[in-house]
């Protein structure tokens, strides 16, 4: 089976394929596909917006497609950014902005309240059909600073306390193993290798 990683993140692709490995006996992405379509993510939660992504490229490209929506809750905030993380600073979708508003808005908060967590939705759609679906979470909290040249969008300020580093300070294994997308993925990869497994509603 031939799957296409919905995204054409190229931080996003390396994470799927090297935690999914050979799950699948090929992978495509976005990349390899020229004027595919950027569905509108008009969803309320991760998973609705996951399964919309993933239908709408598996309907553009007539092969299984696995799609993500990912991002960050902060508790002080309501749980925004949310659903809404990748533009909170504007539609350009500028990490570098969306930390320096994350932060603004953070000023003055006490260490104790800037709790966060991590939260990924992913779904594997073929032919119309919802074959899987996984969520993972991850739990941290909210520097003043960034920390670390790695990772991509929030992770030079979000800490994970239980190894004292930002995801952005992490091996790229070490991240994979307590993220919220290698959570999920691995939930995925566990429901695809279960012959009948209903996909989590």
């Amino acid at each position: 089976m031939i799957v296409v990683i919905g995204t054409a993140n190229r931080h996003k692709i390396l994470e799927i394929r090297r935690i999914l490995g050979d799950l699948a006996a090929g992978w495509l992405d976005l990349n390899d596909f020229p004027g595919a379509p950027e569905p509108a993510e008009s969803g309320t939660t991760f998973e609705e917006n996951a399964r919309i992504k993933a239908e709408a490229y598996s309907r553009f490209t007539g092969r299984p497609a696995l799609a993500d929506d990912s991002g960050l809750e902060v508790d002080a905030l309501g749980g925004r950014p949310g659903v809404h993380s990748a533009r909170f600073a504007g539609p350009e979708q500028d990490a570098g902005r969306n930390i320096d508003r994350l932060l603004e808005e953070l000023e003055g908060t006490p260490e104790a309240a800037r709790t966060a967590r991590f939260v990924c939705a992913i779904a594997l759609v073929d032919g119309g059909r919802l074959v899987a679906r996984a969520r993972g979470t991850c739990a941290g909290a909210i520097l003043r600073a960034r920390r670390g040249a790695g990772g991509f969008g929030y992770d030079p300020v979000f800490l994970v306390p239980d190894c004292g580093r930002t995801f952005a300070e992490l091996p790229p294994e070490e991240k994979d193993r307590l993220s919220h997308r290698g959570g999920a993925l691995e939930e995925l990869a566990a429901a695809i290798s279960s012959p009948g497994r209903a996909p989590r509603r």
